[in-house]
């Protein structure tokens, strides 16, 4: 047995093998203590090898999905190694092979996804003008190719997908993707062109790819083919959900680059949970698979004006006859009909995802007869492209009892009626208690003993007993088959019969079920198709639904979108930020046009800097996905792509300090952006020393104002800053509002024109509870500095003492200073001040 399983462990070795023996699936050696560690059960030990004991743990096999998910979402791979010889005639160890390799990027089984998140496998080629990258959702039968130029977008698109596994050539060297979890890297002639494109046409039974726009694509199709053959590879069966490779332009979305998409915090906050994110407050979706698609569309905001307004014009139609009120517990009802159909065409569909299935299918023509209710060409449009199967409904009621068991290996599920060889196969089984009643009354009366009874047990089948006193005076007939203390058992040809045809009964209806069944998942691969064609507009319309309710619900407005560039925003609010508020959110205005491109925006921390700009890229990008969006009315024109450099964050792993990924990100924005590009740029040149910070914000605000002229919110405490506008005409000045009330400072959040005029950085830090020794102790320094400062203004130069440098000695003190600290000016007469004021002239 051991040989054995070397034999299967060696054509696995990345893998953990799940090795069948009886009713557990086993691990040994270095597999077994991994598993032991990861999944927190008992390690034994069982034979040896080389004189020492092999290490061996093991888990049932009817709780195995368990243990598979705990496993797979840290990472880790496993080849699934049944029997498959009979043990009856097998001579030696039963014939094993490993039926499936279970990877964190293949998923199909439900308990093994995360139901409102897509689980995406992501291959990666590279060649020398660029990268070609194909995605594949399992569960739902979506494989996607495109092609980037270069390393930076690649982050950025691995970001967007955010992929369970990713399969990458060995030659590729990214420190960035060394470091993600699922990569696997495989030799380079599996990314081979030629016989990528042969696998690919084979797989969809075409002569070319051009019917599927990709035909030009060599690196796409690399890492499309690649990406086949391994799923191929892993999960040993056809997968014919998977019917068309889709062509994925970039230029058709609002391009995001990974810091963006984490600033932004889209689906998952910078803690790395879900609280708190803009999905968290437009999430109300009736179905998982209407989840899903939402996060995809605010991860690709689409740059196609047409589908926008159609999208708003649905909303807007939906919004006036309160469609989406009726059509909302309707799609309830119909579950997550996209990833039952994978595993239907996988064949691995449950007997309770067929009665999900037929549940969705008959809330259908409720569905359709909803949809005619609003008068609207776009809803009956989407309508026609669901559909009804009244046929397929019927079918799945007529077979499937209504609460099946969770396997089919219990048998039950079929249900009375739908076949009568089976009816009449359950009938023997469940008759048999009635049948022993009657011959245990029949064989009392023929042969006079009182004590016989006729009975079953699973070791000794059926029998019938008679006590120990009357056995010998049982009929001739009788032959014995057990003798028990106080009683014997014992057998007749009649009851041999019935046993017989008892026993066999049972397991002849259950491969009478399963043969029924697998005709049921025949007959729905029939019109697979069609079924998920109806499973993607059932998602658009939960999209579509969930929209509207939440426009309704937190007063959004439908935006205008222009052919002239601007970016006009009236009452603007953060989408999440007046969610968690417990008083009324502060809008607030922006106006941004063509001669007026960048905002240099000032004012104290804690004033609403951040929060002004993270609230017009969301709703920039809501605007993108066409959505309504939480303002009283904004006009915006078409962006390309929206940049964010906010926060501060290093990158150890990686070498980077926080200035160093500061300046990359500040450098990919300069390199990268347009003059149709949103760019928030929050606090640039903060990492390091006050001159050389005050000059790198300068400039890359003078770039962003001048060169690029994208739409730009530049927040920043260098004050020099705010002297931009009286040479660039193209930026202006805004300041968050405070107010002082008896050293205390008060939050306005309002933005106003113009630049503020202080920081309040020390009021903040005494809101912030730093010990009043040492606000104190910072006041005075600051008064030094601000004196230096006045100092050095009226000696007409700047005083390289103003930078700091903690080893320079310190600044000799100023003798006009000195000496109007001696004076007194309450004994000075007035010739004697006027005299004192010459003399100070004469020491400046």
């Amino acid at each position: 047995m051991m040989q054995q399983y070397l034999s299967i462990k060696a054509q696995h070795p990345n893998e953990l093998v799940f090795y069948r023996m009886g009713d557990f699936y086993e691990l040994f050696f270095d597999d077994a203590k991994l598993a032991a560690q990861l999944l927190d059960i008992t390690l034994t030990a069982r034979g040896k090898s080389g004189g020492h004991p092999i290490p061996m743990c093991g888990v049932p096999y009817h709780a195995a999905e368990n243990y598979l998910a705990r496993l797979v979402r840290q990472g880790v791979s496993i080849a699934i190694c049944e029997q498959i010889g009979d043990p009856a005639t097998s001579k030696g160890p039963v014939e094993r092979k490993v039926t499936r390799i279970v990877t964190p990027g293949t998923l199909s089984d439900e308990a093994l996804l995360e139901e409102r998140k897509d689980t995406l496998l992501v291959a990666v080629a590279q060649g020398q003008h660029g990268f070609g990258v194909a995605s594949l959702d399992m569960s739902g039968g979506r494989f996607l190719v495109f092609e980037i130029a270069d390393e930076a977008a690649l982050l950025a698109e691995i970001q967007r997908l955010q992929p369970a596994e990713l399969l990458v050539p060995d030659e590729l060297v990214s420190p960035a993707l060394a470091r993600r979890p699922g990569l696997r890297r495989l030799p380079p002639w599996e990314f081979e062109i030629d016989a990528a494109r042969r696998a690919l046409c084979q797989h969809f039974k075409t002569q070319d790819l051009s019917g599927f726009g990709c035909d030009q694509l060599t690196l796409g199709i690399a890492a499309a083919g690649c990406l086949l053959q391994y799923v191929k590879d892993t999960q040993r069966c056809q997968i014919p959900h998977i019917h068309r490779l889709q062509h994925e332009s970039r230029n058709d979305a609002v391009a995001m680059d990974a810091a963006t998409r984490r600033n932004l915090e889209l689906d998952i906050n910078l803690s790395g949970t879900v609280e708190n994110t803009l999905a968290s407050v437009i999430d109300r979706c009736q179905t998982a698979m209407g989840s899903r698609l939402l996060k995809r569309w605010l991860h690709r905001p689409l740059r196609n004006k047409e589908v926008l307004e159609q999208r708003q014009q649905l909303i807007a139609e939906l919004q006036q006859s309160y469609g989406h009120d009726a059509l909302q517990p309707l799609l309830k009802e119909i579950g997550d009909l996209e990833r039952i159909l994978a595993r239907v065409a996988l064949r691995s569909a449950r007997p309770r995802d067929l009665s999900r299935l037929q549940r969705a299918l008959a809330a259908l023509p409720e569905l359709q007869r909803a949809t005619r209710e609003t008068d609207s060409d776009l809803l009956r449009s989407l309508a026609e492209k669901i559909g009804e199967f009244p046929d397929m409904a019927s079918l799945l009621e007529r077979a499937i009892i209504e609460n099946p068991p969770m396997v089919l290996r219990d048998g039950g599920v079929i249900a009375e009626g739908y076949d009568s060889e089976l009816d009449e196969l359950r009938s023997l089984s469940s008759d048999a208690g009635e049948f022993l009643l009657q011959m245990e009354q029949q064989e009392k009366a023929r042969t006079g003993l009182s004590s016989l009874k006729v009975g079953y047990n699973r070791v000794h089948g059926y029998y019938i007993e008679i006590s120990r006193v009357q056995a010998a005076q049982a009929p001739a007939e009788y032959i014995r088959r057990q003798t028990l203390k106080n009683a014997e058992r014992f057998i007749t040809p009649e009851l041999k019969e019935f046993e017989d045809k008892a026993l066999s009964s049972k397991s002849r209806a259950l491969a009478r079920e399963k043969l029924l069944y697998e005709q049921l998942l025949d007959e729905l691969n029939l019109i697979l198709l069609p079924l998920q064609d109806a499973s993607a507009a059932l998602c658009e319309l939960d999209v579509i639904c969930n929209l509207t309710e939440r426009a309704l619900a937190l007063d959004y407005c439908r935006p205008v979108i222009s052919d002239a560039p601007c970016l006009k925003i009236h009452q603007g609010r953060h989408p999440v930020v007046e969610q968690v508020l417990d008083e009324p959110f502060i809008a607030n205005d922006l106006d941004l046009y063509d001669q007026r491109r960048t905002l240099i925006i000032t004012g104290p921390n804690m004033g609403g800097k951040s929060t002004f700009m993270r609230q017009t890229a969301l709703i920039v990008l809501l605007a993108h996905i066409g959505s309504y969006v939480p303002a009283a009315a904004v006009e915006l024109s078409l962006v390309d792509q929206i940049f964010t450099r906010i926060g501060s964050s290093d990158d150890l792993a990686g070498g980077r300090s926080t200035f160093m990924v500061e300046m990359t990100e500040t450098a990919n924005i300069l390199n990268n952006a347009t003059a149709n590009s949103l760019v928030l740029m929050d606090e640039v040149g903060r990492g390091t020393s006050t001159f050389d910070g005050l000059s790198l914000a300068w400039a890359s605000g003078i770039d962003l104002a001048s060169r690029i002229k994208a739409f730009t919110l530049f927040a920043t405490h260098y004050f020099e800053l705010t002297a931009l506008p009286e040479s660039y005409p193209l930026a202006a000045n805004v300041h968050l509002g405070v107010t002082e009330y008896q050293d205390h400072i008060v939050f306005l959040h309002k933005v106003e024109e113009g630049p503020a005029n202080r920081s309040y950085g020390l009021q903040v830090a005494k809101l912030a509870g730093i010990p009043s020794n040492v606000v104190s102790a910072a006041r005075k320094k600051l008064e030094e500095l601000e004196r230096q400062a006045t100092t050095t203004t009226l000696k007409g130069k700047q005083d390289p003492q103003l930078q700091a440098d903690l080893f320079a000695p310190p600044p000799a003190p100023s003798p006009v200073l000195q000496r109007l600290e001696e004076i007194d000016p309450d004994n000075l007469s007035p010739r004697q001040a006027h005299d004192m004021l010459y003399m100070l002239r004469d020491l400046l």
